[in-house]
């Protein structure tokens, strides 16, 4: 069965500096039509950045939209038509001061598919070396050391609620015991 919906029309409700809203007319697959409500997004960037030790350089801030602390490893969203990889690395350095010396892909996450376009490219960074961070003017950090199986122990017992965190650091574990 063919499932692809076809776009009749679009119409824009809202343009923002982060998002812009539309809401669309769409033909289903059984010729009937459908309001879709789509957020257009950048996209966005994450890193587990690994050190020596194995512990994960993460970075608590708080999040508006849940009223918290929220405690993340490093990301951001893409600058333009920026590549994701240089993009990791921007967002590396500006929220925890730190350069790798070797990035490997993890994949893309689709963080909400139902309703947004938003597409967030996960990078493992090992081989560490540390400077000074340089924080968007608007972004307060602070940041954490925290060993792998502490950070998989907190995501399973609902401590980590952020969603490309999790994946992101999962995936990793599994690449380690895969023997990367």
């Amino acid at each position: 069965m063919n499932l692809e919906e076809k776009q009749i029309s679009a119409e824009y409700k809202f343009k923002g500096k982060i998002i812009n809203l539309r809401v669309d007319e769409a033909l289903l697959p059984n010729g009937a039509t459908a309001t879709r409500e789509v957020v257009e997004h950048n996209g966005g960037i994450c890193v587990v950045p690994l050190t020596e030790k194995g512990e994960i350089l993460m970075v608590e801030q708080y999040r508006y939209p849940y009223s918290e602390v929220v405690l993340e490893i490093p990301a951001g969203k893409r600058d333009g038509d920026e590549e994701p990889l240089e993009g990791g690395k921007r967002e590396l350095k500006e929220e925890t001061g730190a350069i790798a010396e070797n990035y490997t892909f993890l994949g893309e996450l689709y963080p909400t598919p139902g309703y947004c376009g938003e597409i967030i490219y996960m990078y493992l960074a090992t081989g560490l070396s540390y400077g000074e961070t340089n924080p968007d003017e608007d972004e307060f950090l602070n940041i954490k050391r925290i060993p792998l199986e502490k950070a998989v122990e907190m995501i399973m017992n609902g401590e980590i609620k952020d969603a490309k965190t999790q994946t992101a650091i999962l995936k990793t574990e599994r690449l380690l015991k895969n023997g990367f």
